[in-house]
């Protein structure tokens, strides 16, 4: 890893690239399954512990916008596939001690600021759901049963409606400026505002196969969600191991600035 002197160069993303990406990812899975699935374990586990201290505190009905918005902070996760996939890159033999020394060495500053990116904006979205459920409950005490109440009247709809559109919109905010983030501040020695300010750089130039990989990724956390995470055991190393990929198609490798955007 060596420091950029200039800001990252960016090339094209198709839908058929994205296609390849995955492809990719499902071959890396398939190449080293234990440590996808260790990994996927770990974020599932904090899934499932953070849902059930909101049964243990009464508060069962943030449970959904908390399932979700936990896919805000799910590429700092995924740093454990980035390291998977680097060394089937580099043709570096898997080991435990490998694998997991290089997650703990890149885990630096810049890597934990954009954590506590994600991590502020995971906060903001569930402030957000609770205030938009206290404001349709006319601020009043929530109990399961008055929130299922809500959810069986036309009001319930509507709240419903608000509020995955607000999270909708959290969720592509912070999808721009981690899309690629997190797999560039493993890969390099650059800082985080750079690593944001190129991420959304990338979904500007690329509109739609942006919008669709975050459909992708959206769709895949609410399969996820469904089946109480356990879907996470097969979705999170996909996404993971993908994602390295497409920060890999995305940006011009240091040392080759002959490739552009244009590409």
């Amino acid at each position: 890893m060596t420091e950029a002197k200039q800001a990252p160069q960016l090339c094209s993303v198709s839908l058929s690239d994205l296609a390849e990406v995955v492809a990719a990812g499902v071959r890396d899975f398939r190449a080293a399954p234990s440590y996808g699935l260790f990994f996927a374990l770990l974020y599932a586990g904090a899934g499932w512990l953070l849902v059930a201290l909101l049964w243990r505190f009464g508060m069962p009905y943030l449970a959904y916008p908390l399932a979700m918005g936990f896919a805000l902070i799910a590429p700092f996760a995924a740093t454990g596939f980035y390291a998977v996939s680097d060394c089937l890159e580099r043709g570096t033999p898997l080991s435990w001690p490998v694998v997991l020394g290089t997650v703990r060495n890149t885990s630096r500053s810049e890597l934990r600021w954009m954590a506590l990116v994600t991590g502020f904006a995971l906060v903001i979205w569930m402030d957000i759901a609770a205030f938009i459920l206290f404001a349709f409950s006319s601020f009043q005490m929530i109990s399961v049963e008055s929130f299922q109440n809500l959810l069986s009247t036309p009001a319930g709809l509507v709240f419903a409606v608000i509020g995955n559109a607000a999270g909708a919109v959290i969720a592509f905010a912070v999808f721009s400026i981690s899309v690629i983030s997190f797999p560039m501040l493993y890969d390099r020695e650059v800082d985080f505002v750079t690593a944001m300010t190129t991420s959304v750089k990338l979904v500007i130039a690329n509109p739609q196969a942006m919008m669709a990989w975050c459909a992708f990724i959206g769709f895949c956390m609410l399969l996820s969600v469904a089946t109480a995470f356990i879907g996470l055991l097969l979705a999170m190393p996909v996404i993971g191991h993908s994602t390295w990929h497409l920060y890999r198609h995305a940006v011009v490798p240091e040392g080759n600035r002959a490739r552009s955007a244009d590409a």
